[in-house]
């Protein structure tokens, strides 16, 4: 059986150089919650996190929505895909942790303005 927590903590880390930019909403053994400042507790304020399952571990990537973004994922790192920003993990591997790491950092960089994009097409949302 592999050591899930080992593989979350492994995960987690991916989101460790935002933790400034970002609010840690929750944050325990089961995983970690991170929102857009100011948008806590909004659907379109979430960013991204992690999730300790039973059979395996799910790191949550809001900006994976985004077409480019997806496009750009090889297909090691699709066959990881459930839905459309959801990674399961059963184990660590280091590329497609490199990987995801780069497509985080794209994706965290890009979600303020693709969130105020959104809200200003539809200003009732706010």
């Amino acid at each position: 059986m592999p050591d899930l927590a080992t593989v979350e903590s492994r995960l987690r880390k991916l989101f460790d150089p935002y933790r400034d930019e970002l609010t840690v909403s929750k944050e325990g053994p089961g995983g970690i919650y991170l929102e857009l400042p100011g948008y806590e507790g909004k659907p379109w304020g979430y960013v991204g996190g992690t999730r300790l399952g039973k059979a395996y571990v799910s790191y949550y990537l809001m900006g994976a929505y985004d077409g480019e973004l997806a496009t750009s994922m090889s297909p090691g790192l699709r066959k990881r895909m459930q839905g459309k920003t959801c990674f399961n993990f059963t184990r660590i591997d280091e590329p497609l942790f490199a990987e995801l790491e780069a497509i985080t950092a794209r994706a965290v960089t890009r979600q303020p303005a693709m969130v105020e994009e959104a809200l200003a097409a539809n200003p009732r949302r706010r």
